[in-house]
């Protein structure tokens, strides 16, 4: 059984620039825990302190319940590869496999073992040996994948290593890392900031934005349940709509309303019943944000909740979308769904560039967030699939308190004299 967990981690590097903030984080054995997140987000740094390739400014790094944080890297029995790991190009394949081990002084009997089994796991018994020279990239990867797997570590980490491969050959690398992961049913750690692979691979998603822990949750929990506006744009394809300045107003039946620039959208009761502290924003000039995604809007002839007008169509997924404008927003809408293996003039019959149109959407599926903080004001119901992880439960730290904490860490210009 092998577990991880960081507690109050923060790194500063000697520049003075933040590049992790308070992270907590808990990974347990045979889980699959995918970070995403953009460049400068804090992915890379947060594998190498776990590694112990860099050292952590304050906090702790537990393995296995033992505090790892000031121990060298060949110590904390871990195993990383990076984004174009490198193979030693004057050694076979055999003896780049079987490199970590000899490093340990492993017996050679174990040795010439592991590097044969991990070999035949692989695919690669034909090259052991070759030089690398004599490989294609795919069959470099396998070997790197295999250096790793063949020490038996307590915890196996990636840091972008299928960055730059076309689709096709991520995918067969992707299927080798998840069925490792069921062999060896060890807790893994990927770092992308591909979300459609983290989507596939990942029980959990960490979700990262400048050194700060958005949200840490399954991939259906982070798409209908998103602490803040940043998540919730960053979870789903196409990206889900955001209007700003808006205000929660009473309706005629006694129900709520969301209004805006270009109209009043109705919250269903069951949204309804989940706002949490609607006295603070009822009728108030408090602001909220209001977020649908697109795949729960729909274009209609009549009785739509607001008109937008047309600007371009666009396919994602296995529907038609408009971009729109309305009032002061930019929208993306669902013209309408079409099969998989749908063919023929993908707009035929969309609505063209500055038509104006009516929509529709599901009241049952609005997303409602602060207008200054940016968290969620909606609180989970029965819908949430609860974990086991307190990491799930933990609230980001507002978009306002974020902005002062990287002012305050962030270097002084000296002045010039």
């Amino acid at each position: 059984m092998s577990s991880l967990k960081l507690t109050s981690v923060n790194k500063i590097y000697p520049s003075g620039v933040p590049a992790l903030t308070d992270i907590n984080l808990e990974v347990d054995d045979n889980e699959f825990i995918v970070v995403v997140g953009q460049e400068k987000s804090g992915k890379s740094t947060l594998i190498r302190l776990i590694s112990g390739l860099d050292d952590t400014s304050s906090g702790t790094v537990e393995i296995n319940g033992k505090d790892v944080t000031g121990l060298e890297p060949k110590a904390r029995d871990v195993a990383v590869v990076f984004k174009g790991d490198t193979l030693f190009p004057g050694d076979t394949i055999f003896d780049n496999l079987a490199f970590g081990l000899k490093v340990r002084k492993a017996p050679q009997t174990l040795i010439e073992e592991r590097v044969r089994v991990v070999a035949e796991i692989l695919g690669i018994t034909d090259l052991l040996y070759k030089k690398p020279k004599n490989l294609v990239s795919s069959e470099k990867l396998k070997v790197a994948f295999g250096r790793a797997l063949v020490r038996e570590p307590q915890l196996f980490m990636f840091d972008e290593p299928l960055s730059g491969l076309d689709s096709k050959l991520r995918a067969d690398m992707l299927n080798i890392i998840i069925n490792l992961q069921i062999r060896t049913k060890a807790p893994y750690i990927y770092a992308t900031r591909n979300l459609q692979d983290a989507l596939a691979i990942g029980t959990r998603l960490v979700i990262l934005r400048e050194g700060f822990i958005q949200q840490a949750d399954t991939p259906a929990n982070l798409y209908d349940y998103p602490a803040n506006t940043y998540v919730a744009f960053y979870i789903g394809q196409p990206t889900i709509n955001l209007i700003f300045n808006a205000n929660l107003v009473s309706a005629e039946d006694g129900g709520v309303a969301v209004k805006c620039d270009f109209g009043s959208i109705p919250v269903s009761g069951k949204i309804k019943a989940r706002i949490e502290n609607l006295e603070e924003y009822l009728d108030k000039d408090r602001k909220v944000i209001l977020g649908i995604r697109p795949e729960d809007t729909q274009i209609v002839e009549e009785g739509g909740f607001f008109t937008a007008t047309a600007v371009q169509n666009s396919y994602a997924g296995n529907a038609i979308y408009t971009e729109c404008t309305a009032g002061r927003s930019n929208l993306n809408v669902k013209f309408r769904e079409v099969g998989e293996n749908w063919s023929g003039d993908w707009d035929e019959g969309a609505p063209f560039k500055d038509h104006d149109f009516q929509v529709t959407t599901d009241t049952e599926h609005l997303y409602l967030f602060d207008g200054e903080t940016r968290l969620t004001i909606l609180a989970k119901d029965e819908g949430y699939e609860k974990t086991s992880h307190k990491d799930a439960d933990r609230m980001p730290k507002s978009f306002i308190e974020e902005r002062e904490i990287l002012k305050q860490l962030a270097p002084q210009k000296k002045k010039k004299k």
